[in-house]
Order: structure tokens, then sequence, then C-alpha cells
């Protein structure tokens, strides 16, 4: 039984609600978030209060239950906090700009990579950390997992893009001959 799904996802006051169907709509301000529940659970929306129950006793359905709920909540932090990840380039030459909506790196490649930004995520860059933040937690970990590919730290020096939690082990490199 999933104890997540039992819990009741309450959110403020400044979040508008609305279930069309299938369909439960998150909105705050100019943000607005769709989640479409594909029929696989139940919910009931009562004051500012969503709770989630299972369609049935199958497998499947209960897996979706906690699931949804879980990923509900994350929209509700994600509109009344948001989120926010942090990469660090390490490298002699290694930067990283924005410009616009456009965030340039140079990773040591032979030519620049210019990355698009989607709509709803914002980029800063100081020295050398890159600070992501979005409203939209899945969207904030894919684009950090493909900044992050185009240059993964590499075990001896630990040059590349790394995340600021991330631990990167090291290896020892070659011994002098005696």
């Amino acid at each position: 039984m999933s104890r997540i799904g039992k819990l009741p996802v309450e959110f403020a006051a400044d979040i508008s609600v609305s279930t069309n169907g299938n369909v439960i709509t998150f909105a705050k301000g100019k943000n607005s978030v769709d989640l479409d529940t594909k029929g696989n659970v139940d919910f009931s929306l009562e004051g500012n209060i969503l709770t989630f129950a299972t369609k049935s006793q199958e497998k499947a359905h209960r897996a979706f239950w906690g699931t949804y709920r879980a990923l509900a909540q994350n929209i509700v932090v994600g509109l009344t906090t948001g989120y926010t990840k942090q990469l660090e380039i390490n490298g002699v030459g290694y930067r990283a700009a924005v410009q616009g909506r456009v965030l340039n790196l140079q990773l040591g490649h032979s030519h620049d990579i210019n990355y698009d930004l989607p709509e709803g995520l914002e980029a800063v860059v100081e020295k050398n950390v890159i600070t992501l933040k979005s409203h939209d937690k899945q969207t904030l970990g894919q684009v950090a997992a493909e900044i992050r590919s185009f240059r993964p730290p590499e075990p001896y020096k630990g040059k590349g893009v790394k995340y600021m939690e991330e631990h990167i082990v090291r290896k020892a490199g070659k011994t002098a001959k005696k």
C-alpha cells in the first residue's frame, strides 16, 4: 500500500487548481502546469486540498497512485518556491556565458556550444558556476543533465561539468618507473 499516495497535497490560496476530466491544471501568476493522469487514478479537490485514490487494486493502478501524488506535490512546490540546480565548470579555458535565451559554453571542443534554454527556465553564470532556476522539476533536471553531458567530469583531473553536490572519484595517474 502506498504511503506517499495516502498523503494529501495542500497548496496555498494563491495557486488556482482546476480539473477537466483526467487533467489537473495548476496556475500561479503567468505559470501554468497541467498534470494528465490518463485515467489511472481518481482524485478529488476540496478547498485547498487535493487527494488521490486508486482506480482499482491492480498493481499498475496502485503504482500510479503514489506517482501522480508525488508529481502533483512537485508542481505545487515548484510554483511556490521553485527549484534550483547548480553546475560547476572545472578546466583551463572552460567558460560559460548567458546571452538572452542562449547559454554559450566553451568546453575545450573545436567549437562553442550554444544551448537554447527552454521557456520557464532561467540561467545565471557567476565565474565557473551555472545556476539554473525553474518551476518545473523535470525540465530543470533534463536541461542540467544535457549541459553536463557536453563534457562530463573525467576521473584524473576532474575537468568538465559537474553538479555542485557531485563528488568525483579520482584515479591515480601513471606512476614513474623505478
